[in-house]
Formats: structure tokens, sequence, C-alpha cells
């Protein structure tokens, strides 16, 4: 039965995770009980599209919408707002009362900065080892299923990569009550209007969009808003053939975890609908409880502090001679780049060979960033391919490099990710460093 009966309130269980001692790696469960005003709270349903580039994850999707409709139902009825943010598909919108409801909400005074944008981690996000590397867009299709899905896509007329062009039919909109809107600061503006201070984040995919859309639950968390994740009302892109190299639903339960130790709570949709919590058809395993992988260089991308010695990797390195890969992710601010001579500085260069990209297109260690490799207030994938090669290294990279310009300068020390070998398909991913890239190996001023 459901956890409240009232239906002007939510009774939920909320469920976070904390450090058992300080600094030693080791979290506990808690849950604490919230009784929530149903008119105070709103339910955003994020990127839950009619197509996705990767097969598996519409099987997934498919299996859990009819009951987050469910969900939807529910939340309407005891008076909740609902908000629907299929990103990149308002065109379809564009005449749905739902839409123009939405861009007639006024401007809030108290809009936050940069809510309009992306948003890759939150300050309690800054010491977390993200949990899964997602670095390859997470799919996790049989190579045959995906090559006839993405010629299907094809014949439908839809982009592959990006097929989706109005939220999934399984989801109903209701045209008197809810809200279209994929931008953060229309969102925003609903709730201020309607006095919204609790949000419900429900959709896909947990580890990329529900977490780092202007809408996501990291903006929710750190302007203010008491948010939670609906855990089992998600699904994470994620590879098992990439680190941690453990089955796609430990993965997604990897995702879930973090966003339990450092952005919000999470809670299940039966404490609104009754039952038990969904779970997929798909998942084969006896319980869900989640493990990790070792990283090491060979295998995959390590975490690596610059400047710092080898020694201070978690992958067992001493010392390394040879070809070595870094990477990370670094936000230029509009400021930043239109003062002009936005210039990258690697002090290593002198003594040793190097070769950089930013967001796949090669640049140079010391020479002025072309404008075409820049995503404006926007995260950069810089990718740097060093070869220690005079002699063994005790130390990678001993003097952090920099991102500057006339009006400032970002130095790059800290968390990067490093691997051993060479393949200069390393010098860039799949989807933008916002999808792929991991929150603990980003910059920003």
């Amino acid at each position: 039965m459901a956890s409240s009966t009232f239906a002007g309130e939510f009774q939920l269980q909320l469920r976070t995770q904390s450090e058992a001692a300080t600094n030693s790696g080791r979290f506990e469960s808690t849950s604490r009980e919230a009784t929530w005003s149903a008119k105070q709270t709103a339910v955003i349903v994020c990127d839950v599209w009619d197509y996705h580039h990767c097969l598996n994850a519409v099987r997934r999707l498919e299996e859990f919408a009819p009951r987050m409709n469910d969900v939807l139902v529910e939340a309407r009825k005891r008076g909740a707002t609902i908000i629907h943010s299929p990103s990149d598909c308002m065109a379809a919108y564009e005449q749905h009362p739902a839409r123009k409801r939405a861009i007639e909400a006024p401007t809030a005074k108290n809009q936050p900065r940069d809510v309009e944008h992306w948003c890759s981690r939150i300050p309690s996000e800054e010491k977390a080892l993200y949990p899964v590397d997602q670095s390859d867009g997470g799919e996790d299709d049989d190579p045959t299923e995906h090559a006839a899905w993405a010629a299907k896509l094809k014949e439908l007329g839809r982009n592959p990569g990006m097929p989706w062009k109005r939220q999934s039919d399984l989801i109903t909109i209701d045209d008197n009550l809810d809200f279209i809107s994929d931008r953060g600061d229309e969102v925003w503006n609903i709730l201020e209007q309607r006095g919204i201070k609790n949000v419900i984040l429900v959709g896909v995919h947990c580890n990329m969009c529900v977490l780092g859309r202007p809408f996501g639950l990291r903006q929710m968390a750190r302007n203010g808003k008491q948010v939670v994740l609906m855990r089992d009302m998600t699904d994470s892109m994620y590879n098992p053939k990439r680190w941690p190299y453990v089955d796609h639903f430990t993965g997604n339960d990897l995702v879930v975890s973090h966003v339990e130790r450092f952005v919000c709570p999470t809670i299940t949709s039966d404490q609104l609908l009754g039952g038990e919590p969904f779970r997929s058809k798909f998942d084969k395993r006896e319980n869900s409880q989640s493990v990790t992988g070792t990283r090491r260089p060979q295998d995959d991308w390590s975490p690596i502090s610059i400047p710092s010695p080898w020694s201070n990797t978690a992958a067992g390195v001493t010392e390394h001679r040879g070809v070595t890969w870094y990477r990370c992710v670094v936000r230029l601010p509009k400021e930043i780049v239109q003062s002009g001579m936005l210039k990258l500085q690697f002090y290593d260069s002198k003594d040793n060979e190097t070769k950089a990209w930013l967001n796949g297109i090669a640049i140079s260690v010391e020479g002025t960033l072309p404008e075409e490799a820049i995503f404006v207030d926007d995260y950069n994938l810089l990718v740097l391919r060093v070869n220690h090669n005079s002699k063994p290294f005790t130390t990678g990279i001993k003097k952090a490099p920099t991102v500057a310009s006339s009006s400032g300068t970002i130095e790059l020390k800290g968390r990067w990710q490093f691997r051993i070998g060479d393949d200069e398909a390393w010098s860039n991913i799949p989807l933008p460093a916002k999808f792929g890239g991991s929150t603990d190996m980003l910059f920003e001023p």
C-alpha cells in the first residue's frame, strides 16, 4: 500500500548514504521520513524520448515507462505540478498549451546564476571518485542489433545518433495542467510561480541528463530546492565493457549510490503507488549489492593528481617511461573566451614530446586555441599525449598546464585521468565532454 492516502501530501522515505568515518571510504545507508505538500511539489520528467540511439536503453525505458506514467497520474491527482522536459524536442510542442503555459510563466526575480546551463558538478562532489566510466557513451547493445537499429532509425528519417523528436507516447501530458520545457530558466520560473519547494526527478539517463541538465538534480540541489531522485524510475548509460567492469544494473546502482552520497536523497515509486519498487525483468541478479572494480592504467583511464608522483596514483605505478595520455574537462565561460587570445600553456613540453587535442581537434601546446575547437559557456575535453621518453619518470606532469586569456587564467591543477599505452582514438570521446566526462576531472574558473 502507498505510504500516504492523503490527497494533498506525500509521505516519503528519503534514502541517503553517509561516510561511516572520515576518509574511510565506507558508506552506510540511512532513511528518514518526510511529508511533502503536493502543491509545493513538482515532478520533472527528464528526457523520456520517443527514440534513442541505444536499443537496450529503449527496451529498459519502455519497460518502466508505464509505471512512470502511473506515478505522474497519482502525483497530479494529489495536486503536484508535472513538468515534461524532453530536451531538444520543443519544436514538436510549439502550439501545445503545456508548452505555452511554460513560456508564459513570469520571470523569477531570484533566478540563479547559470541555471540555463548544463551542470557537471556541484561542490559536494569535488572529492568524490566518479563511480563509472561513461566516456564511450555507455551503449551496451549487441553490435549486430545496434547496426540493425541504426538502419531502422535511418529508414524512419531519424538521425541514428540523435533520433529523438518528442516525448514517448507512453507518458501522458495533461493539456490543462502540465508544463513542457527543456530550459533551466523556464523550469525555474514555473517552480517559483507555483511556490514549489520540492522536486522529484524521474527519467533518463541518471549519470548524464538527470544529473546534469539545467533542470536536473545538481541544479536543483545547489539552488536550494528539496530534490530527490526516484531511483526505480531511472536508468544509466553504462557499458559493462568499461570500468568498473560490472553488469549494467550494478553500474546503475553505483550511479544511484553516488547521487545518495553527494547530491540528494532518493525515493521509490511504491511510496506513491503502493506495492513494490519497480525491478526490471532484464535484471538477472539475485540481489542489488554494488561492487567496484580496480582501475589499472593498462585497462582503462585512471585518476591522477597533477602534479604528483606516480606512486600517489590508484593504479599501482611507481615510475614510467614512454607514452602516457592525460585528459580533463574545462568549462570555458564566455568572458574568458571572448577576451581573445585564449591559449593553452603546457610547461612540460620542453622536456617531452607532446601532442594536444581540444574536443577532438588537434591544437598547439603553446599556441592560441582555434575558435572551432571551443565550446563557449560549456565543457571542453582537453587531451594530452606525452612521451616521457628520456628516462623513467617518477612524476608524470610536473607543472599543471593553464588555459589563459587577457581576462583570466584557469590553472589545471588537481585531478585528471591518465592512461598508459598509445592509441590516437583516445584523443576524443564519442559524446560532448559534458555527457562523457566524469565529475572528478572537471576544472571551472
